[in-house]
């Protein structure tokens, strides 16, 4: 059994984290790439727990060689199949404790040479939490706009082309806004959106810039580190404009024609509009906001919403940012081949990573 550090781990590609954790801890918090191979299942480990609160570490740890004995030969396997990819398996737990001391003896009782992650998952997050603001390029690049304005079509397409992008609303796997869900399934934690900007950070490292969106400093469950926030507000500053039609366009091609026949959209729909009436004042504006609802004009309460409730809040948004704004025109097809032309003759040859 050889033990590595979290920094060896990280800084080679010839291994695979394999979390002996439970289900439960794994989706909760995994390295990103990890292969759950639970020692325990969710249910097992509960009950490991209560007997080790009620009658003790001995009983607790003979119950679960009681649990684990008949699953050995099937959990090894399953481990030394891994090694079939080409990676060396790396076996964790929370913190480097006994689960995954265990599972890497059996492993060499087996015949296996078997690594171990040092100080286990706890450590590896610790390290990426101190690690996220040391990798962040030195000059933020920042999309502005108002919903619907296409920033995002426009990041997906500079990422494509090898930019610096770090897409916050995919490690966050959430758009930003009350609708921000609708199609998404579950959004990501903070443990997991943490993982991911740092594994993103460290694919661009060196690069002198970082291009993102200018999402508010919580996106769903996630909230963005301060740093990251304080390049934001001293970045290089675009300004998406569009038109009213090819915003409602976007947002109802994006939002409402994948899912509108789903037994769930309807549903979901209504809970979201529903809250957002409680904050608009206007009475004839909430009328005409219902009734776009009941009659499923979606198109026509898309541009209610824009006009009345989300751009006022945006144009509040920007006076938090001081400088100049460089306007780009979103509906124009040569729009990013002239926010690539800034980037290169601001930062030269390094636009692409």
């Amino acid at each position: 059994m050889k033990d590595i550090s979290v920094q060896e781990f990280l800084n080679s590609n010839q291994f695979i984290p394999v979390d002996v954790r439970a289900p439960i801890e794994h989706h909760e918090s995994a390295i990103p790439g990890s292969v759950n191979i639970p020692l325990f299942s969710n249910e097992e480990r509960k009950e490991i727990g209560t007997i080790y609160k009620q009658l003790g570490e001995e009983a607790a740890k003979w119950r679960a060689m009681e649990i684990v004995s008949p699953k050995l030969p099937q959990l090894l396997s399953d481990i030394k199949d891994l090694k079939k990819t080409g990676a060396e398996p790396v076996v964790h737990c929370w913190r480097g404790g006994m689960r995954s001391r265990s599972v890497a003896s059996f492993l060499e009782y087996a015949g296996i040479p078997s690594f171990r992650l040092e100080g286990g998952y706890k450590a590896y997050r610790e390290y990426i939490l101190e690690q996220t603001p040391k990798l962040l390029p030195e000059k933020a690049v920042v999309l502005h706009g108002m919903t619907g304005t296409g920033k995002t079509e426009i990041l997906h397409t500079l990422q494509k082309k090898g930019f610096p992008v770090v897409d916050l609303e995919k490690m966050a796997n959430h758009r930003g806004s009350i609708f921000g869900m609708i199609g998404m399934g579950e959004g990501h934690n903070q443990k997991t959106f943490d993982a991911l900007l740092f594994d993103r950070l460290n694919e661009i490292k060196g690069s002198e810039y970082f291009i993102i969106e200018a999402e508010s400093k919580r996106i769903g469950r996630a909230a963005q580190p301060d740093e990251l926030l304080e390049k934001k507000v001293n970045g290089i500053h675009f300004l998406i404009k569009s038109s009213i039609p090819k915003r409602v366009e976007r947002i109802f091609n994006e939002y409402v024609l994948p899912f509108k026949e789903q037994e769930w959209f309807e549903t979901e729909v209504n809970e979201k509009v529903s809250k957002l009436l409680k904050r608009i004042r206007k009475q004839d504006i909430a009328a005409s906001l219902e009734s776009a609802l009941i009659h499923r004009e979606y198109k026509e309460l898309i541009e209610i919403l824009l006009v009345h409730y989300y751009d006022p809040r945006y144009e509040h948004a920007l006076q938090e940012y001081n400088g100049s704004f460089i306007e780009l025109d979103g509906d124009d097809p040569a729009a990013i081949a002239e926010l690539e032309k800034t980037l290169q003759i601001r930062f030269s040859d390094s636009t692409a990573v």
